[in-house]
This record gives C-alpha cells, sequence and structure tokens, in this order.
C-alpha cells in the first residue's frame, strides 16, 4: 500500500457520511432523484441534483449535478461510487474526465495533477460539506 492511499482513507470515508447524510430521505433505488438549492457566498442561489443510476448489492452510483451558477457556465458534474460494505464514497467521474489514476506522473499528456483523484475527493468532501451546511429545501412547507 503506498502512503497516499493511507492519506486519502480518511477523506472517502468522511465523504460517505456526508452522502448519506445529504441522501436521509431517499430510499437509494435506481433512478431516484432529488434536488435541493444551495445558498452560495455572493448570495445567489444554485440547483443540486442527485441521481441515482446504479444500484448493487455492495455499491451504488450517484450523480450529482449542481446548476444555476451562471449561463455561460457549464453545470459542474460528479460521479461518486459508494462503497456500502466498506462505508467509502469516492469520486468516478468528474465532468468529462473518469478513471482515475491514484498516482499520475508529472508533467503527463492531460495535466493531471500528482494526487488527482485525492484533490477530486477532497473537493467531494468539501462541496457536500457545503450542501449540508448551506442547502435548502426548493419546496414551500405549510404547517398545518
Amino acid at each position: 500500500m503506498h502512503w497516499r492511499d493511507i492519506i486519502r482513507r480518511p477523506i472517502v470515508t468522511e465523504n460517505v457520511l456526508q452522502v448519506v447524510e445529504l441522501m436521509n430521505s431517499v430510499s437509494w433505488r435506481m433512478d431516484d432523484q432529488w434536488t435541493f438549492g444551495v445558498s452560495l457566498p455572493n448570495g445567489q442561489s444554485a440547483q443540486v441534483d442527485v441521481l441515482v443510476v446504479e444500484r448493487c448489492k455492495y455499491t451504488t452510483t450517484v450523480v450529482l449535478t449542481q446548476k444555476g451558477l451562471a449561463s455561460w457556465l457549464d453545470a459542474h458534474q460528479m460521479s461518486v461510487r459508494i462503497y456500502l460494505d466498506a462505508q467509502v464514497a469516492e469520486v468516478i467521474a468528474c465532468q468529462r474526465g473518469r478513471h482515475f489514476q491514484s498516482i499520475y506522473e508529472y508533467p503527463n499528456k492531460k495535466m493531471y495533477q500528482q494526487d488527482e483523484k485525492v484533490q477530486l475527493n477532497r473537493f467531494l468532501g468539501e462541496w457536500l460539506s457545503h450542501c449540508l451546511n448551506f442547502g435548502h429545501s426548493l419546496q414551500d412547507f405549510v404547517l398545518a
């Protein structure tokens, strides 16, 4: 085992806890989708869609898409595989990139950072944390 894999484990373990907390009300079945809003530091709001795209005995894959940042900016999208038995969540695709290696030689053809996979999983953790802290429902609730 490489020392970078030891550093990566706490990040992906923390990510699964945040994904589970974020998707607490979703049944985790194929094609389940959930949408919520997220307040941004500039006072605006973005929309986050969570879609379950694969459900197996030990894994679930979800696609997280953030929309509404700017009309000229593509929606940010990440595919996340959740390993239910190991209680780990990791990024398996981000934007147009997928199948990230643990370590890259630098420089490389795609100009990935040497620890690109670690950075993506760290970003996922920060993004999930922001969603949990500043997320809000897009539906109005009426108390009877």
